[in-house]
């Protein structure tokens, strides 16, 4: 099967850690020409001065990607830099506190929705005129969405209702473009040892593991789930929400 994106260009918005750092500097050994996005710049700099010294290609360009205006400049910046945009990831997003139903701030609910949901709406928007340009076909978008997008949790109101969406808008977008070359995906992470979930444990917001293969995820192994999404060996996947999950979404 053919993991490989030699020729290809890749966007990772969120790139700076995690999951994002991870699939960016997997697409780079994978062989495509890879922009990071994200808000911090020092960090961005940072990961494409490593992988360029790797002989990759990389560069990269700051965006809030909920801004609409900075969503469309990044978009033409991986295009203008690289000629072409053919693969993306769209990985922003935040966890909100634990907290009630009854209790949830509406204001605190539109953060949430603002950053996990419509900032993939953006991103997605200004991916598929790029790609929808450049005709052909072979193009492929995958969304982060998450466990949370596939069960509830008491307390996570926000949160699990802007990854359900994550994944309706999924598979609508997959249905509109899947005949003109562009496929859309979403992957389903559950706990992955990121710095995000470093300070829910530390705060007690997380305790312990869940999942029954006993132990969190690594960025990696949802990084490689987004590589094969992007990939010609995923040639006929379309409109999924892949749970990387070690078994959690089974029980």
């Amino acid at each position: 099967m053919d993991y490989e994106l030699n020729g290809k260009v890749a966007l990772v918005a969120g790139a700076t850690s995690g999951i994002g750092k991870a699939t960016a500097e997997m697409f780079a050994r994978a062989g495509a020409s890879v922009v990071l996005a994200g808000r911090r710049e020092k960090l961005l700099r940072e990961i494409t001065d490593s992988l360029t010294a790797e002989g990759l290609k990389a560069a990269w360009t700051v965006c809030d990607v909920t801004d609409e205006e900075q969503v469309q400049k990044m978009v033409a910046f991986a295009a203008d830099t690289f000629g072409r945009l053919d693969c993306a990831y769209n990985n922003a997003g935040i966890m909100s506190d634990d907290v009630e139903t009854a209790e949830l701030e509406s204001s605190e609910f539109d953060r949430v929705m603002n950053i996990n949901l419509r900032s993939m709406f953006l991103c997605m928007k200004y991916e598929l005129r790029q790609m929808l340009r450049q005709q052909g076909g072979g193009y492929s978008i995958v969304n982060s969405s998450s466990i949370g997008g596939l069960i509830g949790l008491p307390g996570r109101v926000a949160y699990h209702a802007s990854k359900h969406a994550v994944l309706g808008m999924t598979k609508c977008a997959a249905l509109e473009y899947a005949a003109r070359g562009i496929r859309i995906n979403a992957v389903c992470p559950a706990t992955i040892e990121t710095p995000m979930v470093e300070k829910m444990l530390a705060t007690g917001a997380i305790q312990g593991v869940a999942e029954p293969i006993g132990r969190f995820g690594h960025p990696e192994e949802v990084a490689s789930t987004v590589l094969w999404l992007c990939s010609p060996a995923a040639s006929f996947i379309v409109g999924q929400g892949i749970a990387v999950d070690g078994g959690y979404t089974v029980k």
